[in-house]
């Protein structure tokens, strides 16, 4: 019977759900029977305009949801006037404290059901991020597809932004906790990069690789159960 009353109860508020202001009160009134956190994804699996904790700022006119994509606690969007579109495809997970930030020359990509989890980082400015279908991104990882100049005789903070070019995750992706991508990065489909890595240069498919920077050990074979432990 509670059961029914629950559902009953979130239906009802999650008609009005949103990230305009009203959104957010009905947001909040519909999950108030779930426990924080995680358990509150089942929220955008069931209902196609997903879930955006009350507590998530989304700043820009250019950002596009799929269905059934999760925005969880304190995750920040943010979109200069100058940046290009952030696109989160549907069932992408964002959880708490992400930051996604564009500007002049960055765009960002999400593929269907690809998870962020806790803190992780993506500046988009001077290239492109693109993230494929089914990835999972462990905590605190970060992307960067440009770089400051070093040039002597000047300011670090003056000096203009370059990149190798844009970063890319094909399908399937693994990056485990703390990994840093930097520009012009590609790695391939079915990649593991361990924890703690610094990817600076791209990696193929279907590889394991770790350490700062990044190196290639060996590739994945059918006896891998949980290979990101490794390290």
């Amino acid at each position: 019977m509670r059961q029914h009353v629950v559902r009953l109860w979130t239906s009802l508020w999650m008609r009005y759900a949103g990230p305009h202001r009203l959104g957010k009160v009905a947001t909040w009134l519909a999950a108030l029977p779930y426990a924080p956190y995680k358990a509150r994804v089942g929220l955008a699996h069931r209902y196609p305009q997903g879930y955006i904790a009350p507590s998530a700022q989304l700043n820009g006119r250019r950002i596009r949801r799929g269905r059934h994509v999760f925005i969880g606690d304190e995750v920040l969007i943010y979109q200069r006037q100058d940046g290009g579109p952030i696109e989160l495809a549907d069932y992408v997970e964002l959880h708490r404290d992400t930051i996604i930030e564009c500007g002049r020359g960055g765009s960002v990509v999400i593929g269907e059901r690809t998870g962020l989890q806790p803190r992780c980082q993506l500046s988009a400015y001077v290239e492109p991020i693109v993230i494929g279908r089914g990835c999972q991104i462990a905590p605190q990882c970060a992307f960067y597809p440009y770089d400051h100049g070093t040039a002597p005789g000047q300011p670090i903070g003056m000096q203009p932004l370059t990149s190798k070019g844009p970063i890319v995750l094909e399908d399937d992706v693994w990056l485990g906790y703390g990994v840093v991508v930097l520009s012009g990065v590609t790695i391939g489909s079915g990649t593991v990069v361990g924890a703690g890595s610094v990817v600076t240069k791209s990696l193929p498919a279907g590889v394991i690789a770790v350490g700062a920077p990044a190196r290639i050990v060996r590739e994945r074979t059918a006896l891998d159960i949980n290979p990101i432990t490794m390290r």
